[in-house]
C-alpha cells in the first residue's frame, strides 16, 4: 500500500541542474513507459515544471535509488550529482508532500496556484500512458480534494506577492473595471512581460508596449494582441492611457511631469494610475503630486507584498493543519481498504471449507447417516478448519518472543479477560 516522492526543487538544486532533469511534455508518455518497465515502480507519474522534477510511485518493490539512477540514466547525467540534490518521501511522507506541493505550500512563491494545474497535467499524462493505476490514482484524487479545501477554506492565494501581480492588483483598486481601460508598459523586460499578461487576463481594454526597440516590444505585446511603439512615441500616447506601469534599465527618467501634465490637460483631468518599478526611477517623482495621479514606486509595493505574505503565512499555517487532516484520513482509508482485501481473501478461504464439509456432510446424510451425528461431525470439523491455521501461526509467533500477537488475538477474535477465565473454568 506504501508510496514514494522522489525529486528535486529550487530549495535543493540550482537552476542548471533543474533545467537538465526536467522532461519535455513530448517526452514524458515515453519516459513514463520506460520509468515503469526498467524500474519496480507498478503505478507511477512524473512532475516537471520549471522548478521541481518528481516522481509519484506505489512502492511496492521500488527502492529511491533506482528512480534517481534512471532519472540520471535518461537524461546522460551523473548519478551521484542527482543523488547529492533529491530528496525522498515515504508512506504517510509521500502523501503529505503531493499534497503541499498541490497546494502551493513547497513552491518559490507560497501558495501560487499555477502548480495545482501542473499536478492535474502529471496526473493526465500518467492517466494518458497506462501508468496511473488504482492506487496512485486514489491518492491524486485526495491531493487535489485537499487543495481544492485549502484554496476555499485559507486565503493562501488570496492576496498577490510578486511586483507584478501587485502593481495590477492596485490597479484594480483604482479602475473597478479594467474592461475599460488603456495600460501603457514601458519597458519590455521580464517583469513587465508579466504585468501585461497579468492585464490581458483580467481584462484590460488596450494594451500598449513602448520599448527602446520596436523588436522586442513587439514581441511582448503580438500574443496579446497588444500595440508595439518606441519611447519616442511615448507623448503622443500618453493621454489615451489610464495605467502606466513602468520598468526599464535607463539611468534616468523616461516619463517627467511636463509630459504628464500636457496629457492630462488633454485627458480634461481623468485620472492616471502609474506604478513605478525601476530602480533608478523611470518616472520623476515631481509626478505624484500632480492631482489627478495615482504613483506608486517599487517600495510601495514592496509593502504590499510584505504585507501580503505575512497574510499567506498565517494562511499557511491554517493550510498546514488541513493537510495533516487530509493526509490521516487517505492513510486511514488506505488501510481499511488493505483490511479489506485481506477479510476478502480470509471470506473465500472460509467459504471453501464451508462447502467441503458440507458435501461431505450431505453424502453422509444420503447414505442414511444420523441426522444429527452428520450436523455435529460437520460443525467440528468445520470448526477445527477455521482454527487450525490461526492456532498453529499464533503459537508460532509466541514462541518466537512475538507477545503482542496474544493482545492482537485478543481484540482480533473480540475476546476479554473475563471471556478468557471463563474459557478457563
Amino acid at each position: 500500500m506504501g508510496f514514494l516522492a522522489v525529486g528535486i526543487n529550487h530549495k535543493t538544486a540550482s537552476v542548471d541542474v533543474r533545467e537538465r532533469v526536467a522532461f519535455a511534455p513530448d517526452q514524458l508518455a515515453d519516459a513514463l513507459q520506460q520509468l515503469r518497465d526498467e524500474t519496480a515502480a507498478r503505478e507511477v507519474a512524473i512532475l516537471s515544471t520549471c522548478n521541481r522534477t518528481e516522481i509519484y510511485c506505489t512502492q511496492d518493490q521500488a527502492r529511491p535509488e533506482q528512480l534517481i539512477e534512471w532519472v540520471a540514466r535518461y537524461h546522460g547525467l551523473n548519478p551521484e550529482d542527482v543523488a547529492r540534490c533529491s530528496y525522498v518521501h515515504q508512506e504517510a511522507g509521500a502523501v503529505s508532500h503531493m499534497m503541499r506541493v498541490a497546494a502551493g505550500l513547497d513552491s518559490m512563491v507560497l501558495g501560487e496556484p499555477q502548480i495545482l494545474g501542473q499536478m492535474k497535467d502529471a496526473w493526465q499524462y500518467a492517466r494518458t500512458a497506462g501508468t496511473l493505476g488504482p492506487r496512485l490514482d486514489r491518492l491524486f484524487q485526495s491531493t487535489f480534494n485537499t487543495a481544492k479545501q485549502v484554496r476555499t477554506d485559507t486565503a493562501i492565494g488570496a492576496n498577490p506577492v510578486s511586483v507584478a501581480f501587485a502593481a495590477v492588483s492596485l490597479a484594480r483598486q483604482i479602475f473597478a473595471d479594467l474592461g475599460r481601460s488603456t495600460a501603457l508598459l514601458i519597458g519590455a523586460g521580464e517583469t513587465i512581460a508579466l504585468v501585461a499578461r497579468h492585464l490581458n487576463e483580467q481584462g484590460v481594454s488596450r494594451l500598449i508596449i513602448a520599448n527602446r526597440t520596436l523588436e522586442r516590444a513587439e514581441e511582448v505585446s503580438a500574443p496579446l494582441g497588444g500595440r508595439a511603439i518606441t519611447l519616442n512615441q511615448i507623448p503622443d500616447v500618453l493621454h489615451e492611457c489610464d495605467i502606466v506601469i513602468a520598468s526599464t534599465a535607463s539611468p534616468l527618467p523616461i516619463l517627467g511631469k511636463g509630459a504628464v501634465e500636457r496629457a492630462l490637460k488633454q485627458r480634461r483631468h481623468n485620472p492616471m494610475f502609474m506604478v513605478d518599478i525601476a530602480v533608478p526611477r523611470d518616472i520623476e517623482p515631481e509626478v505624484g503630486k500632480l492631482a489627478d495621479v495615482y504613483l506608486y514606486s517599487v517600495d510601495d509595493l514592496r509593502e504590499v507584498i510584505e504585507e501580503n505574505m505575512r497574510s499567506r503565512q498565517d494562511a499557511a499555517r491554517a493550510a498546514e493543519r488541513l493537510i495533516e487532516l487530509g493526509t490521516d484520513e487517505f492513510m486511514q482509508r488506505m488501510r481499511a481498504r488493505a483490511a479489506v482485501n485481506v477479510l476478502k481473501r480470509y471470506r473465500q478461504q472460509a467459504e471453501l471449507q464451508r462447502d467441503q464439509e458440507l458435501g461431505k456432510a450431505l453424502v453422509r446424510l444420503e447414505r442414511g447417516g444420523d441426522p444429527a451425528q452428520v450436523m455435529a461431525e460437520m460443525a467440528r470439523a468445520l470448526t477445527n478448519k477455521l482454527l487450525h491455521e490461526p492456532s498453529v501461526q499464533l503459537k508460532r509467533m509466541s514462541a518466537e518472543g512475538r507477545t503482542e500477537s496474544l493482545s492482537l488475538a485478543m481484540e482480533l477474535f473480540g475476546l476479554d479477560n473475563e471471556t478468557s477465565a471463563q474459557g478457563k473454568q
